[in-house]
């Protein structure tokens, strides 16, 4: 073997073991602090449900990454699930029922009224979509942040914004959840044979999730 290629498979030995010690680390402080992790689940579900504020959230990735830890038995799939489902019924919820109490004229408080163009078109969703508005507004940021508030100030039933908010709220967490808990069982199963493959591929995921939320925070404050 030449020289470089011995340099090379070195370099992968002493790669190998320092991102298992990193996980390992990691693991064990989810391990140590399990309800500390159910909790930012629940924290980032609320936070992003806020109107404004969950425009510059990035709490899909939070959880999303969190969902990993279900694969190494450190967290239930039950509890991750049920936190990320009760912090944005909670927010999305809460966010309605202000706009509701208080109908159009919330939508000329602070901060909401920093933001007139997302208001613009989050009233334009919610007018094009009807109450299916606020089934497709959770999954289309940073709509998803307005629209709860928009359908209370416009007066959309309680009932009828619940029947299609529960839902909603399922399966945005669902579709959050599942892949991490399937990447974090992949990584368990197969860590050490795809690290060549996965390592390279999380840090391209990663660096497009940033440029992502940086397009979306910019978009939100050229929209305001």
């Amino acid at each position: 073997m030449s020289e470089p290629a011995n340099w090379t498979a070195a370099a992968g030995q002493r790669r190998l073991p320092s991102v298992a010690h990193f996980l390992d680390q990691l693991i064990q402080f989810v391990s140590a602090h399990p309800y500390l992790a159910y909790a930012t689940v629940f924290g980032a579900a609320l936070l992003e449900a806020v109107p404004v504020f969950g425009a510059f959230v990035p709490g899909s990735s939070i959880i999303v990454g969190l969902s990993a830890f279900v694969a190494a038995g450190e967290l239930g799939l039950a509890g991750v699930l049920a936190s990320a489902i009760i912090g944005a019924a909670i927010g999305d919820g809460t966010a309605f029922l202000l706009g509701h109490g208080y109908q159009r004229r919330i939508l000329g408080f602070w901060p909401l009224k920093s933001y007139p163009g997302l208001i613009a078109r989050s009233e334009d969703f919610f007018q094009r979509q009807g109450a299916l508005a606020v089934l497709f507004a959770r999954f289309v940021p940073p709509v998803r942040a307005f629209v709860p508030v928009t359908a209370g100030a416009f007066g959309m039933p309680p009932r009828r914004f619940f029947a299609m908010n529960i839902p909603a709220v399922c399966l945005w967490a669902c579709a959050h959840v599942l892949p991490g808990a399937l990447a974090g069982s992949l990584w368990k199963q197969y860590g050490r044979e795809i690290e060549h493959i996965v390592l390279p591929a999380l840090a391209v995921i990663v660096a497009i999730a940033v440029v992502m939320w940086v397009i979306r925070l910019r978009r939100t404050a050229a929209a305001g």
